[in-house]
Formats: structure tokens, sequence, C-alpha cells
């Protein structure tokens, strides 16, 4: 499923237009990416948490060469399913 399919079958169930429900679609991905860049958890009920990790850096190998490499720190998005979705995907 993409953000169309998302967005249409949002308007489907609601009565929206398709227009209206990607306008929706799309705020609401905007708002989980603006929480994300401050470093906020997203907890969406019933659905899972998103939440920023920090890795740290490290030492690598370049796979061609075999010559170590500094891998930078970064910031990682991470997502937590709750347990009614691990449910319904397990059984």
């Amino acid at each position: 499923m993409n953000n169309n399919d998302l967005a249409d079958a949002i308007a489907a169930s609601n009565d929206l237009s398709k227009a209206e429900a990607r306008k929706l679609v799309d705020a609401v991905i905007g708002a989980i990416a603006d929480a994300a860049a401050k470093g906020d958890e997203v907890s969406l009920s019933g659905f899972g948490k998103f939440k920023v990790k920090d890795s740290p850096a490290r030492q690598g190998r370049n796979p061609s060469t075999g010559a170590t490499i500094e891998i930078a720190a970064s910031r990682k998005l991470t997502f937590a399913p709750a347990k009614g979705i691990k449910d319904r995907l397990n059984g």
C-alpha cells in the first residue's frame, strides 16, 4: 500500500474526495516527520510508536577494498507495533 492507496481507502470510508484524503495523509506523515526531526516519540494508540534512536559513530570496512572506514553517527527512526497489530500479524 502506498500513499495514494491509503488516501483512496480513507476517502472511501469517510465520504471524502480523494484530494481531501490525500491532503490528510500528507499532513499526518508531515506531522510525524516533524516530531521525529525534533527527537520526539510519536505514539499512535492501537497502532504503535515511532521512536528516534541515536546510532553512535563506529568503524566499518569498505567491502570492495577491505579498508577500514569511519561511519558517522546518525539518527534513525524506528517503529514498534502495538500489541493489537502484533496479534493481527501473528494469528
